[in-house]
């Protein structure tokens, strides 16, 4: 890795959903190229008042996962992060890199604000601890959306209506869920998953989804997976799958929905580090019989394109239907 290598990436090629990223890198850079998920979550935590174990679990998830992969700036062993070659660096390189960390964080910051980690807010302290464990103790310690048990990880007190929706701060109003599951729900949703955990493990027995008899899954997350079609239209033709069994698109939950799309965008991701060739991608849900549908277990075709593999792409999926591709 050299300085220009690693100036780059964070000048240009930097693409934050938060601040992890550069503060990441900033905390290998002071701590001679090597660090703790431990002490990386409190470098965020300088920034936002909140657990540790939460944070240490999104280094883990989140910039970990993607400082690994991009162009091999950092190695992982177990709960370290290394910089490679952090030792060819210069004094005035390493400050000139934790310079452009401070200005992507603080530019991030000013244009998110307090949204940066109004996520986090919906469990804070306004909740008396004797609530929170009802809440908790009702939910048998576990999330009552994906259902993993507060061992594994943490659970938090979510307002089923938010309160930016108007929710208030009363038993009734709250369940546990864990953060990954909470995260995807932020504020938008107002799905009661009190009721629903159960119905999240609807699976039918001679259904080829439900049965996961497909080649490997390729990424997942509480909610759904993904995995490479069995009959490519092209090299890494990629589907994301709900877990639960459900007939079509239009049936899924919110909390469904927002997971198959954050599946959908890392598959991309992966495919497009994968192969340099892809340049383009082609997303396609086929909903109901007189749509072309065949397994009636919802999925989500992502098509990656490259150019030349048809003679005019021009239409894209306006050619499901001949003589309309063109116009």
């Amino acid at each position: 890795m050299s300085f220009k290598l690693l100036k780059n990436y964070i000048q240009n090629k930097m693409k934050m959903s938060h601040i992890y990223q550069p503060v990441m890198i900033k905390s290998l850079i002071n701590n001679n190229g090597r660090n703790n998920s431990k002490n990386i979550a409190k470098e965020i935590l300088s920034y936002d008042p909140w657990a540790i174990k939460y944070y240490d679990d999104i280094v883990k998830l989140m910039p970990g996962k993607v400082l690994t992969k991009n162009l091999e700036i950092i190695n992982r062993d177990k709960n370290f992060y290394f910089l490679r070659e952090f030792n060819s660096l210069s004094v005035t390189e390493k400050n000139e890199l934790i310079k452009l960390c401070d200005d992507k964080i603080n530019n991030f910051l000013k244009t998110r604000g307090q949204k940066t980690f109004q996520h986090r807010s919906k469990s804070s302290g306004i909740i008396p601890s004797s609530v929170r464990w009802q809440v908790l103790e009702r939910a048998k310690t576990r999330c009552e959306a994906c259902g993993v048990s507060n061992d594994v990880k943490a659970l938090e007190v979510d307002h089923i209506l938010p309160k930016s929706l108007g929710g208030k701060d009363e038993l009734s109003n709250f369940q546990a869920l864990c953060y990954s599951c909470n995260s995807m729900k932020k504020n938008k949703s107002k799905t009661d998953f009190r009721y629903v955990r159960e119905n999240f493990k609807k699976r039918v027995p001679n259904c080829i989804f439900c049965k996961n008899k497909v080649k490997g899954k390729h990424l997942e997350n509480e909610l759904a997976y993904a995995t490479f079609d069995s009959y490519p239209v092209t090299k890494f033709h990629a589907l994301i799958i709900p877990k639960r069994h459900v007939a079509d698109y239009f049936s899924l939950t919110k909390d469904e929905l927002l997971s198959c799309d954050a599946l959908l965008k890392e598959v991309k991701s992966s495919i497009r580090a994968e192969d340099e060739s892809v340049k383009a991608f082609n997303v396609g849900i086929n909903s109901g019989e007189a749509a072309g549908q065949t397994i009636f277990h919802c999925h989500i075709h992502l098509i990656p394109r490259r150019v030349g593999d048809v003679e005019n792409p021009r239409g894209g999926i306006r050619h499901l239907i001949p003589g309309k591709g063109d116009y």
